[in-house]
């Protein structure tokens, strides 16, 4: 692996609190060459689906050899495992809680490994509190991971088995996709999980949501003031957005949510 010095950080800490900056230090204290990025510190409390969703839509974007931190733990301090995952030229750290399944479920023959801690004592890590495991584990792990220190193979055993996700996969029938919101944006849209290519072949994709039949369109643009529109959005996703307002409040759906494409609308 060539590492590249940057690891994203994606958590549900939030902006209050020192959560975030204390991880960032403990990072840089290691390694000052690392780059450290905010992916999201404002995932949903204990909602590992969302995490993993916005992990594996936007690692991409990021140079190979990237690492990739995702700490929604609401199993800190318990005998729930850590993953250490490398798959196309970029390393995931999570809890084992379903948060990286979306992500290992769909790959081509991933390399996982459980985190032993106690392999790990030339990193000299204080004995870990039961409520921040980010600081005292995942930091300080990805810091010597990024500085060439620490040889992947020698974090733990590797596994091919891990917890699955909380959500379903989108169900794929002839003429119909069910899926399930899995995010809300800053402006009210909804994210699914149900990708472009699953409805590629619709030559009329509706979207079906809270008693809606919502028509796609191309843009927010192609929709009057007020409307509701479904789209495929930025990171490959079928959205649900209102234009020139927020879809979430004028439906009153949130994350969790289900959607139903068709093609064509339903009498």
């Amino acid at each position: 692996m060539h590492w590249s010095g940057v690891i994203t950080m994606t958590t549900d800490f939030g902006h209050k609190g020192p959560f975030a900056a204390v991880m960032r230090g403990v990072i840089l204290s290691r390694n000052p060459n690392a780059q450290v990025i905010d992916l999201a510190h404002d995932i949903p409390p204990q909602w590992p689906p969302e995490a993993g969703f916005w992990i594996s839509r936007a690692y991409m974007y990021f140079p190979r050899g990237s690492i990739h931190l995702a700490i929604v733990d609401p199993g800190v301090g318990t005998e729930r495992d850590i993953l250490v995952a490398e798959y196309d030229g970029h390393v995931f750290i999570a809890p084992d809680n379903g948060l990286l399944a979306p992500l290992l479920d769909k790959a081509d023959e991933p390399k996982v490994w459980c985190l032993d801690i106690d392999r790990l004592a030339s990193l000299n890590l204080a004995q870990p509190s039961d409520t921040f495991h980010g600081r005292d584990i995942f930091a300080p792990v990805a810091a010597e991971l990024a500085a060439g220190r620490l040889p992947l193979a020698a974090l733990g055993n590797s596994v091919n088995e891990w917890t699955p996700g909380w959500l379903d996969e989108p169900e794929i029938s002839p003429g119909k996709v069910a899926g399930t919101i899995i995010t809300v944006d800053a402006f009210g849209n909804l994210f699914s999980n149900i990708d472009k290519s699953m409805i590629a072949e619709f030559r009329e994709p509706v979207a079906h949501i809270a008693g809606h039949q919502i028509p796609t369109l191309t843009t927010y643009g192609r929709a009057k003031p007020g409307d509701l529109l479904a789209l495929i959005n930025s990171f490959g996703v079928v959205e649900i957005a209102k234009s020139e307002g927020s879809a979430a409040t004028g439906i009153g759906s949130e994350r969790g949510a289900p959607l139903i494409m068709t093609d064509g609308y339903s009498t």
